[in-house]
C-alpha cells in the first residue's frame, strides 16, 4: 500500500512499554507520524517513536485536550488520525480507511469518520455491554475539527458530516483490575469537580437507581453476559463507578454544607 495522506497524531507520557504496538499498526501506510511527548519523560519512549520515523516534540503537560490540539496543529497532511499509545489500528480498519479516503478524493462527502473501538480486558475482547461499540471520531480533515470537552474526557468537535467506519480500532487500556479501579477513582474526582461547578445535587435515586440501571443495561439489555465472566466484571465495575461518582459528590456537598 502506498502511503496515505494521513498525519497520525499521538500524545504520550512514559509509554515505552506499549507504544510500539500503536506505531507498528500505522507505520508504512501513514504519510506522517507526530508524537507530542511529555517534557519530563525519560523511559525511552522518544527512542521507540524515532524507530518508526515519528517526529517527536517534547512539551510540558497541558492536559489531554490542549496536548492533542498541539499535536494536530503540527500535522501537514490533508487527513489526521488521532491514536493513543494503548491503541492499535487493525488491518481491516486500515484497509477501510484507505477505501474511504479514495472515495473522498473522488467525491468529498465527509469532514470526519467515526469507528468502533474494541477493548481487550482480562484475556478477552469485550464485544457487548456498555463497552462496545464505543464509537470514536478519530479521522478528520485538517482544519475541520478540534479537541474539546473536559479533561480527561476529550471529544472531537467536527464542522461537517461524520461518516461511519465498520471495522475496529483495538484498545489495550485495561492492564489489570487495579488499573481499572484507579481510573474509576480518577474519573470520579473529575466528575465531582465538574458537578460542583455546575451546581448539581444528589438524591437517593442517583445512589440507587443509576448504578442498578447501569448494571442491568450493560449486562442484560446490551448482552454483556455473552462476554463471559469478563462481561460480568465489566458490568459490575461500571455500576460501581457510577455509584462512586454520586457518593463522592454527595460527600463533597456534605462537607461544603454540613448539617447543624
Amino acid at each position: 500500500m502506498n502511503p496515505l495522506p494521513i498525519s497520525v497524531c499521538m500524545i504520550s507520557g512514559a509509554e515505552a512499554h506499549r507504544i510500539r504496538r500503536a506505531l507498528t499498526s500505522v507505520a508504512g501506510w501513514a504519510q506522517e507520524i507526530i508524537v507530542v511527548l511529555n517534557q519530563d519523560v525519560s523511559d525511552g519512549t522518544d527512542a521507540v517513536a524515532a524507530e518508526f520515523g515519528a517526529a517527536v516534540f517534547r512539551e510540558p503537560w497541558k492536559g489531554y485536550i490542549a496536548q492533542k490540539n498541539s499535536a494536530a496543529a503540527k500535522a501537514s497532511q490533508p487527513w489526521l488520525l488521532g491514536l493513543d499509545a494503548d491503541e492499535e489500528v487493525s488491518a481491516p480498519l486500515r484497509d477501510e480507511i484507505a477505501r474511504a479516503l479514495a472515495a473522498e478524493a473522488r467525491t468529498p462527502r465527509y469532514a470526519a469518520f467515526s469507528m468502533p473501538r474494541c477493548t481487550w480486558f482480562a484475556g478477552r475482547w469485550i464485544r457487548h455491554g456498555d463497552w462496545y461499540p464505543d464509537r470514536k471520531v478519530r479521522l478528520w480533515r485538517r482544519g475541520q475539527a478540534y479537541w474539546a470537552g473536559v479533561d480527561p474526557h476529550d471529544k472531537l468537535h467536527v464542522s461537517g458530516r461524520v461518516g461511519r467506519l465498520r471495522h475496529d480500532l483495538l484498545h489495550y487500556s485495561m492492564e489489570s483490575l487495579d488499573h481499572l479501579l484507579r481510573k474509576a477513582l480518577l474519573y470520579s474526582d473529575v466528575f465531582v469537580q465538574q458537578a460542583l461547578t455546575e451546581g448539581r445535587t444528589v438524591c437517593l435515586a442517583d445512589l440507587w437507581v443509576r448504578p442498578l440501571w447501569r448494571l442491568v443495561r450493560g449486562y442484560v439489555l446490551r448482552l454483556g453476559f455473552l462476554d463471559g465472566w469478563q462481561g460480568c466484571c465489566v458490568a459490575w465495575l461500571d455500576a460501581f463507578s457510577t455509584f462512586l461518582r454520586y457518593a463522592k459528590l454527595r460527600y463533597a456537598l456534605t462537607q461544603a454544607h454540613p448539617e447543624p
